[in-house]
C-alpha cells in the first residue's frame, strides 16, 4: 500500500468510526509504524481534513455536526467532577477546555468527553500524574465547548450550570474573538 491509498483507508477508518481511533491502531491496520500516521495525519489535516487528537485517539470532525455551544465557567478544582457530569449526564460532549491567559494567550486542550466513565478517567489521569487542571492559572475560569444532538440539550446544559452557580457571562470579545471558534 503506498502512502496515497494509506490516507485514503485512514480518512474511510476515521469515517466509519463513532469513537477515536488510536494511533496505534491505525498504524497496526496499515501495517506501518506509529510515527507514519502521525506524518500522515498532518498531511491530511494539510488538506483540508479537520482531523482533531485527543488522548482517546483520533477524531474526524464532520461539517454539519451535532449543535455546539461555547460556555464559560468559575469553580475550584474539587468541583471539576460535578461541573463535567452534569454536562456529560444530559447527553453532551465537553468537547476541550480552554483558558485565557493574560500572559501567554489562549491555551487549549482537547477532552472529548461524553460519559461518567471518561469524566472518572480523566480525572484520575490528571491526579496520577500529578498534573493540575488548565482553569488553576486563571482562578478558576474556563471555556467548555459543548456539543449535542440540539440546542435543547445546550439549554439544558446552561440551566444546569447556573443551577448549580458554576456559570460565568461570556464577555463580548470572548463571543465574537478567537474562543467562540
Amino acid at each position: 500500500m503506498n502512502g496515497h491509498q494509506r490516507r485514503f483507508e485512514i480518512l474511510a477508518l476515521l469515517e466509519g468510526s463513532t469513537e477515536p481511533v488510536a494511533g496505534a491502531e491505525i498504524a497496526r491496520r496499515c501495517g506501518v509504524s506509529r510515527q507514519v500516521i502521525v506524518q500522515d495525519i498532518a498531511l491530511l489535516r494539510r488538506e483540508g481534513n479537520d482531523i482533531v487528537s485527543t488522548h482517546h485517539g483520533y477524531v474526524l470532525v464532520h461539517a454539519g455536526g451535532p449543535c455546539r455551544r461555547l460556555f464559560k465557567v468559575r469553580h475550584d478544582e474539587d468541583r471539576a467532577e460535578e461541573e463535567l457530569n452534569a454536562i456529560v449526564d444530559l447527553g453532551a460532549t465537553v468537547e476541550d477546555v480552554i483558558v485565557n491567559h493574560r500572559t501567554y494567550g489562549k491555551i487549549e486542550a482537547r477532552l472529548d468527553l461524553s460519559s461518567r466513565r471518561e469524566v472518572h478517567r480523566y480525572l484520575d489521569d490528571l491526579l496520577s500524574s500529578k498534573s493540575t487542571l488548565l482553569s488553576k492559572v486563571t482562578s478558576g475560569y474556563h471555556f467548555h465547548h459543548v456539543s449535542a444532538d440540539s440546542d435543547e440539550i445546550l439549554d439544558e446544559v446552561a440551566a444546569e450550570l447556573a443551577r448549580l452557580g458554576l456559570i460565568v457571562e461570556l464577555l463580548p470579545y470572548e463571543q465574537e474573538g478567537g474562543l467562540a471558534g
